[in-house]
């Protein structure tokens, strides 16, 4: 979420399907999705915004939002929302750079890629003055590493990148990536990792003792090498849409993002999670708005609704990430609070480490990945 890589490379989140998306009373679809409050929206929109015109779009992760927020937010407002979802960091940085996102006005890019899109001058600098709630954010948000007294983006979400597994058909219990090596015969092609080149890389890395934001060219080279052996026992590199499968028996484990194992683990309590011992990645995923952005003044307000601790908190009940949010996680439900995959313990976060730009050795990564992946 992360990924970041999203994580939040290249990617993040499932989309929403079948039953899942009736757990979280959520419809998705992977394209846009207009959301209106029916007749009437367009005209109280220029009232609402103070002379912007036309619908507030969002460029997005799959499962960040749901028919519902967005027509409470429209019934408030009168604003129309148009959601388009992108599956990646790096898919989305490159439709804005390709000067294909010129009509969004909010986007949802994880912690790294903050840091990116300011190198690159792509967001706008926040009216503090405008926002109601950020001082609700627990410590470590309030002066976020990745972006200085969150002076361009808003903390959204956060959450860990782990394996999620089928306790019925796996041999032992998975505990850290060494298990998919040691185990890589028993499970060819049952195994899934991330179509997104930090978090792979980072979890390979890790997995050898090293940082999961190395630049050293050796220890880089490793990871690969490392990957290369576990190659022929994957199934494939994918983010999302293996649920089905895993379910199924067809995969027994796969690399995940916890916002989309937790609603695994919930819909089908075979699944386990778990966050590998020798560590892994705590994205976190935020609110901008683009210099680009046509409609600024629905921009804020959308930031403000999501700030609402009851929004929150219902995002989070329904979505299944974490919220950086202090005044909504007392509102969380004590079962909801004390889910370790989604609030894991001190311990399990000190191993933990976020992703962060990686300056030139961006290159080097890169470049490993489209042998890895092409080959």
């Amino acid at each position: 979420m992360s990924s970041s890589s999203h994580h939040f490379g290249s990617t993040r989140r499932r989309f929403l399907q079948g039953s899942a998306a009736a757990l979280a009373g959520v419809t998705l679809s992977n394209c846009r999705r207009n959301l209106t409050s029916g007749p009437g929206a367009e005209e109280s929109t220029s009232a609402t915004t103070g002379g912007s015109d036309g619908p507030l779009r969002i460029y997005t992760w799959a499962d960040y939002t749901s028919d519902e927020l967005a027509a409470q937010f429209t019934e408030r407002t009168g604003i129309e929302v148009v959601i388009d979802i992108y599956d990646s960091n790096e898919t989305m940085l490159a439709k804005m750079q390709a000067g294909g996102g010129d009509g969004y006005s909010i986007i949802y890019p994880s912690d790294y890629m903050v840091q990116q899109m300011l190198e690159l001058e792509m967001l706008t600098e926040l009216d503090q003055d405008r926002l109601q709630g950020l001082e609700n954010m627990l410590n470590q948000w309030q002066d976020p590493v990745y972006d200085s007294g969150n002076a361009h983006s808003v903390p959204f979400s956060w959450g860990t990148t782990g394996l999620l597994y089928n306790t019925e058909v796996v041999s032992g219990t998975p505990e850290d990536w060494d298990y998919l090596w040691e185990n890589q015969s028993s499970l060819a092609r049952q195994i899934t990792l991330l179509d997104d080149v930090r978090e792979t890389m980072g979890a390979t890395l890790k997995s050898l003792g090293y940082s999961y934001n190395s630049t050293d060219p050796a220890e880089i080279e490793e990871a690969y090498e490392r990957l290369v052996e576990i190659k022929p026992a994957l199934a494939s590199f994918m983010s999302f849409g293996y649920e089905d499968a895993l379910f199924g028996g067809d995969l027994t484990v796969v690399m995940a993002y916890s916002v989309d194992a937790i609603s695994a683990t919930i819909e089908d309590d075979r699944m386990e999670y778990i966050v590998p011992a020798s560590g892994s990645s705590v994205w976190t995923d935020t609110m901008v708005i683009p210099t680009s952005a046509p409609n600024v003044d629905a921009a804020y307000e959308w930031m403000n609704f999501m700030l609402e601790p009851e929004v929150s908190t219902s995002a989070v009940e329904s979505l299944f990430f974490a919220t950086p949010n202090a005044v909504s996680l007392d509102l969380l439900s004590d079962e909801v609070r004390n889910n370790e995959d989604l609030f894991p313990s001190d311990e399990v976060l000190a191993r933990c480490e976020g992703i962060a730009p990686i300056g030139d050795a961006t290159d080097l990564y890169d470049e490993y990945w489209t042998r890895l992946t092409s080959a």
